[in-house]
């Protein structure tokens, strides 16, 4: 191993995957990747339905625990966030969406030059091998793996037809002209097993001598010569280790990890630093500030006379779920966490969706230990897509191995409230819809006790869960609180970038994991260029 390299990658997530191969295919720079957890061999994360065991699994994940929201009955609230190559592409859901046109313009319209969704498509394109084929709005020759749901349910096909008797169009592309509707998401599947970021980008560059991956790496603080980033403290094997970096350290943490690194370096709010024994070297006010995420909410209802999950897997019958698994790579565990999707306006005054259906045809309830137990019935959990409530992100210690202090706030804004409850209220209608009225049975959750408003919000605060989708705590901008520049280097330093969910300036309408590849991939496009090497 070599003590200094071009280019330093902390976290083989979703975007550091991607950055990684893109920084080593030249072959002409050094390239150190450096994961926190362990490698992505265990049978369970390339099993689609695996999620359920992997996502809250010490081994797997970072198994973060928000403090006590206060607009949710201070109840703790799950973040896992991947721990292993692959970061969290290796423990996700496996829906592939991009968002809105109107998202990405957005971020352009805040000052973020070649941020519009016309600058951004072509770099979707490029990222995507959709077995659709090329089109408008796809590639074929990407890397990262976009295929249909396959081995439907029948009970998936009666959701979106409830979906449109409910007034809902049909949509067969939510990343195609417009994602209003009801259809069949695209996955990150192929041949019955998961594609993560590990599996389509880094396994194919670490054949490359000029690409170092370590795992079981957890950094520890940046170093500086004046205002240049130029190296990194990291612990391996219980040892402290330093490398040494010739042209940048780039942060892939995520939106949770990479605020805890510029804070434990001396990169943040002086207050919070100073608080914790940590020399400031630059003052940057925004770092671990407006965090976003996606709350969402479970509706369960019962059928009679319709496969879900829960027949696939009685004891005997989980016998032939394993075999069609294993030797036709089909049946239940080959399934994403979502089938079908339904992009809706909880307002017929709204321009454009702004809620989000996840239905599966399987229902469940956590175990004493939180492991996922199936009963019979189906799910569909609503997010309202365009929070306001901002929360935050920051160190407890200077201890890297302290996990940071999270802070949702869901909630917390009033127009949060009413866009929930009007979205739960249009999820349960789609239950009542006449495709299913042989089969409709009691609802299971919330029930039928709960009808007003204010029992709605209470449900809601008693119940709702992340999605998943923390985004912005390093946010790309040019105001006071920016973290990063529209080039993604982090403001008042040089050598420094962050590149990953983090730095999204708001959430984008729908799943995050995509645009996390595509800001990998927009920041290789940045430093090579300026190296002239693009």
């Amino acid at each position: 191993m070599l003590t200094h390299y071009d280019y330093i990658i902390v976290g083989a997530g979703s975007a550091g995957c991607a950055l990684a191969n893109r920084l080593s295919a030249s072959g002409e720079h050094t390239v150190l990747l450096l994961e926190a957890g362990g490698k992505d061999s265990h049978p369970m994360v390339h099993i689609p339905l695996g999620f359920a065991f992997t996502m809250k699994n010490p081994e797997f994940s970072w198994c973060y625990k928000s403090e006590p929201e206060p607009h949710m009955n201070n109840r703790r609230i799950d973040q896992p966030r991947g721990k292993l190559l692959g970061g969290s592409s290796s423990i996700n859901g496996m829906v592939y969406i991009r968002g809105q046109r109107e998202d990405y313009d957005y971020w352009a319209e805040l000052g973020n030059k070649n941020w519009s969704y016309d600058d951004l498509l072509p770099i979707f394109k490029r990222c995507e091998h959709n077995t659709d084929g090329a089109s408008k709005f796809h590639g074929s020759d990407g890397k990262l793996w976009v295929d249909n749901v396959g081995d439907k349910y029948a009970l998936a096909d009666m959701y979106i037809q409830a979906a449109t008797e409910s007034g809902i169009p049909a949509n067969d592309d939510f990343n195609g002209a417009n994602q209003e509707g009801a259809g069949f998401y695209q996955v990150n599947i192929r041949n019955g097993l998961r594609q993560s970021t590990a599996k389509t980008y880094l396994k194919p560059a670490m054949e490359r001598e000029n690409l170092t991956v370590i795992t079981g790496a957890l950094a520890s603080r940046i170093t500086f010569k004046d205002r240049q980033a130029n190296g990194l403290q990291y612990t391996h094997n219980g040892k402290s280790q330093y490398v040494r970096c010739h042209r940048e350290v780039i942060l892939c943490g995520g939106t949770v990890n990479s605020p805890q690194l510029l804070e434990l370096s001396g990169v943040g709010n002086p207050a919070i630093l100073q608080q914790h024994g940590i020399k400031v070297h630059t003052a940057l006010n925004g770092v671990g500030e407006n965090l976003q995420d996606h709350l969402t909410v479970n509706t369960q209802r019962s059928f009679m006379g319709l496969k879900t999950f829960y027949e696939d897997s009685r004891p005997l019958a989980m016998l032939v779920t394993f075999a069609k698994l294993a030797f036709q790579r089909k049946g239940m565990l080959v399934h994403p966490a979502s089938q079908v999707g339904v992009f809706f306006k909880t307002d017929s005054a709204e321009s454009r969706p702004d809620a989000q259906i996840h239905f599966t045809p399987a229902a469940g309830t956590q175990d004493e230990n939180g492991r996922m137990i199936t009963v019979p019935g189906t799910t569909a959990t609503v997010c309202y897509l365009r929070p306001k409530s901002r929360g935050s992100v920051h160190i407890r210690s200077n201890n890297p191995n302290d996990a940071p202090a999270l802070l949702h706030n869901y909630l917390a804004e009033e127009h949060d409230r009413k866009k929930m409850i009007a979205a739960v209220r249009k999820t349960r209608a789609i239950f009542e819809a006449p495709v299913f009225n042989e089969h409709r049975r009691e609802e299971l959750v919330p029930g039928p006790e709960v009808q007003s408003d204010e029992e709605i919000l209470e449900f809601i605060r008693n119940t709702g869960e992340s999605v998943y989708h923390p985004v912005g705590t390093c946010k790309m901008g040019n105001d006071p609180m920016a973290v990063v520049d529209d080039k993604l280097k982090v403001h008042g330093i040089d050598g420094l970038r962050v590149a990953d969910a983090s730095i999204m300036p708001t959430i984008p309408s729908g799943n995050t994991n995509a645009t996390a590849v595509l800001i990998g991939e927009r920041c290789a496009d940045f430093i090579l260029g300026e190296n002239g090497a693009a």
